[in-house]
């Protein structure tokens, strides 16, 4: 039975409309804090500063005290602070304020996260610099962007396409990417230097983005249907690969307890 976990946000902790916390988000924090339990919240967040939106999780009486996000692990995956940047202004403003430079003349990188203004247009641009030798670097790799009722392409999604359209590889800086998941084991390791990966829970809202990463390096996964995924039907053709779903938190909860 797994004794460490790692937990997402968005969609499962908060809700996708309005950030407010789901069903079961209080307790499920404070009973993993009461019990000791090894834990890390983990999320793509890139709108707002880590230390930010660390606070924000706070301000919403979610007394989080082991996180990381991909701003936490950007320098040491993409090794250049001169990028473009494709995704929405606050994004930007983070990227400026931890010293990228994001009007290059000469971009080594593009940083993609979540935007629902991406267009043909913009998808061209992305496409135009990959060709010219500019490297691919999705903020995380989920597969829907839930906003305003709808889902839109996650980075996820865009990856797949500019790899399939320009047949380079793009490297993903938050989940699923292994190296993300490294970080958030050694922050277990933190908690009980006697984690792996077998030992390991992953809870999210996003089967695809999120669990079947975790799946392949062989932690047990959690779905919850509080988010992007609003039941089991929608992830029928990987169903096999998720070890457990449930509505909310709440029930992930219950079960544990």
């Amino acid at each position: 039975m797994p004794v460490g976990y790692l937990v997402d946000v968005q969609g499962t902790l908060l809700s996708d409309a309005d950030k407010s916390p789901l069903p079961g988000a209080h307790a499920f924090i404070e009973h993993l804090n009461a019990s000791k339990t090894p834990y890390c919240v983990i999320t793509n967040n890139t709108k707002e500063k880590s230390e930010d939106f660390l606070t924000l999780l706070h301000q919403k009486g979610l007394h989080v005290k082991h996180y990381l996000d991909p701003f936490m692990v950007l320098d040491s995956v993409i090794g250049t602070k001169e990028v473009l940047v494709f995704g929405p202004q606050p994004f930007e403003k983070v990227l400026t304020c931890k010293g990228y430079n994001t009007q290059p003349k000469a971009p080594k990188a593009m940083l993609i996260a979540s935007d629902t203004a991406f267009d043909a247009p913009v998808f061209a641009t992305m496409i135009e610099a990959a060709l010219s030798g500019v490297r691919i670097v999705g903020m995380h790799g989920t597969s829907v962007y839930a906003k305003n009722g709808r889902k839109y392409p996650g980075v996820g999604a865009i990856l797949a396409m500019l790899s399939y359209a320009t047949s380079r590889e793009a490297t993903v800086v938050g989940k699923p990417s292994p190296a993300f998941y490294e970080a958030a084991l050694a922050c277990l390791k933190t908690q009980d230097k006697t984690l792996s990966w077998k030992n390991i829970r992953i809870v999210s809202d996003d089967a695809k983005g999120d669990l079947l990463g975790a799946k392949a390096l062989g932690m047990h996964t959690t779905l919850v249907l509080s988010g992007k995924c609003q039941s089991s039907e929608e992830i029928a053709p990987i169903r096999g690969d998720i070890d457990a779903v449930h509505p909310t938190l709440l029930d992930v909860l219950e079960e544990i307890v």
